[in-house]
């Protein structure tokens, strides 16, 4: 693990020193924080919270922030908390080109504060000793290929803990909540007003049962459901998204002349490829002598959630049904992540790592999504097999008492959070509402028109859209 920094003085030094700033950089005040300049228009600061929240006296770690600040002092109208989910570090993509950008009409009237999550970089981030192991071909084959992995992964899980030092067990959504109210404290903030995307909407979540009261508007976009109790249902409703979205390609190559499929039955393709594959691998000669695809090659490879990527995947497709796999023998490419990223998710997500329990629920699935969304079980246990299992806060159904009205958006065509989750969630919190949109993942940063405009108007008035709104948009 990095470093621990005991004081946030010793961290803004450094944040200082990596933005080309000096020790006498103008430092302005937030509630009990000092932000200094560290580049890219951001202002940093950091502070010390317990490493474990259950117990206050336990060792200090530190969190790491920064604030893009409101343009017109005069109109500001509070501060507003992001997190654009992950979980992954915050500030540095923020630095990416473009991604503040997305954020201008805010800052007219907010202070923009986001922070790194606890482990995450320049809060005490860890760094394995071993990288996360990621499997391309997910779909394992066979038990010996998931055993494989799963022993894999828990070395990596096993190495990593003493890395983390105070934080093992302690990366958990419980805990980030008590980290989000820790830093409203600071800021000074009488309530905390936030913006969560994707993962960001789990510490909602966690903070809305833990700290209703002091609870703001809320907006969470493309939301990842903590408040289902049961796995085949929750995992269902994201596999027949996956399976909707082959569905969206199938229609698209009978509307679309350009696709190497017009005028053929797409699914029965699908069918008849998947079949050949089981029963003997196609040859992909482009690929290297002797090169074949699986049938669960095909599967894990099938990229159908863009749009953009359809005619590429029409084209592997069909040629795959002539024979020629090699469009479809290179393995997908994981980015890699930090070894915080699974352990956190693991812990508010555990999943079963025992290879027949992950074919069982493999069954129930394909009982919803019989030709793809069943690959969503081996994603899962790609990423959770055989972690430790300390410190876990599990899907539940949470009390929402006294909790403000939540705006929540989802996307019709978003298989990573599908739309389910969100219309689940938004059941449960008295006085939500839910804003259907045309759109993929993350319908706010990717720039929906529609879904900005209701978002401008409800953290700025508390405004909710009138019930059954819905939000036009592009195919993604």
């Amino acid at each position: 693990m990095q470093k621990m920094i005991k004081a946030a003085c010793v961290l803004l030094t450094v944040l200082g020193a990596v933005a080309g700033t000096t020790p006498a950089a103008a430092q302005e005040s937030g509630g009990e924080l000092s932000f200094v300049d560290c580049g890219d228009g951001l202002r940093c600061a950091a502070m010390t919270v317990p490493s474990d929240w259950a117990r206050p006296d336990s060792a200090r770690i530190t969190l790491g922030l920064a604030k893009l600040p409101a343009r017109d002092d005069a109109r500001k109208r509070g501060v507003l908390v992001i997190n654009l989910g992950g979980p992954q570090a915050q500030i540095s993509a923020f630095r990416q080109p473009g991604l503040r950008d997305r954020f201008a009409e805010l800052t007219e009237l907010f202070d923009v504060v986001l922070f790194d999550p606890r482990g995450f970089e320049a809060s005490s981030g860890i760094v394995c000793p071993l990288p996360a192991p990621a499997e391309a071909d997910y779909v394992f084959p066979d038990q010996v290929a998931y055993e494989a992995h799963a022993d894999r992964n828990g070395r990596f899980g096993q190495e990593c803990a003493p890395a983390a030092g105070p934080l093992a067990g302690k990366l958990n959504a419980w805990q980030v909540a008590h980290d989000l109210e820790a830093i409203r404290a600071a800021l000074g903030e009488r309530k905390l007003h936030y913006f969560g995307n994707s993962y960001g909407t789990v510490y909602a979540q966690a903070y809305l049962e833990l700290f209703p009261r002091r609870a703001g508007r809320m907006y969470l976009d493309s939301v990842m459901d903590h408040t289902n109790t049961s796995l085949p249902d929750w995992l269902g409703q994201r596999a027949a998204a996956n399976e909707r979205s082959l569905h969206r390609f199938a229609d698209w190559c009978a509307r679309e002349s350009n696709c190497a499929l017009h005028g053929r039955d797409v699914l029965t393709v699908w069918d008849e490829v998947i079949d050949r594959a089981a029963r003997q691998p196609i040859p992909a000669p482009g690929a290297g002598p002797g090169s074949t695809v699986s049938a669960t090659q095909v599967v894990a490879r099938a990229d159908v959630k863009s749009a953009r990527r359809w005619p590429a995947f029409a084209a592997a497709l069909a040629e795959a049904h002539a024979g020629d796999a090699t469009k479809l023998a290179q393995k997908l490419v994981f980015p890699p992540g930090p070894g915080a990223m699974r352990i956190a998710t693991c812990a508010d997500f555990p999943y079963p790592g025992d290879y027949h329990a992950v074919r069982t629920l493999e069954t129930s699935l394909r009982a919803v999504a019989p030709r793809l969304g069943w690959r969503q079980a081996w994603i899962w246990a790609m990423n959770c097999a055989r972690l430790p299992q300390a410190g876990t806060f599990p899907p539940h159904r949470p009390h929402f008492d006294g909790v403000p009205p939540v705006l929540i958006a989802g996307g019709e065509y978003d298989d990573n959070t599908p739309p389910e989750w969100g219309r689940h969630l938004a059941g449960q919190l008295p006085g939500a509402r839910y804003l259907t949109a045309e759109g993929d993942h993350a319908l706010y940063v990717d720039g929906n028109p529609c879904v900005r405009a209701h978002v401008h108007r409800y953290l700025t008035t508390g405004h909710l859209p009138p019930k059954n709104t819905t939000c036009a948009g592009a195919l993604a």
